[in-house]
């Protein structure tokens, strides 16, 4: 079950009729990035690096573990 709540004065405000039994335990994640957020700032300079590789064997995510325990000569 998920439910969409809102944050007032870093209190979660629960919809109304939405109750948890007291003790249960919940994952709270944005449906937004939060401006000055660093994970999404660090997503933004990572993006720099998507598609650069492009000389890798197309079996590569199949096989990760042979390429990368791989004997080089």
């Amino acid at each position: 079950m998920s439910i969409t709540a809102t944050v007032q004065n870093d209190t979660i405000r629960l919809p109304k009729g939405t109750h948890f039994p007291d003790g249960t335990q919940v994952i709270i994640e944005p449906l937004k990035p939060i401006a000055g957020s660093k994970v999404h700032a660090l997503g933004q300079q990572l993006a720099r690096f998507a598609g650069i590789a492009d000389d890798l064997p197309s079996d590569l995510a199949r096989n990760l573990d042979h390429y990368l325990h791989e004997q080089l000569p």
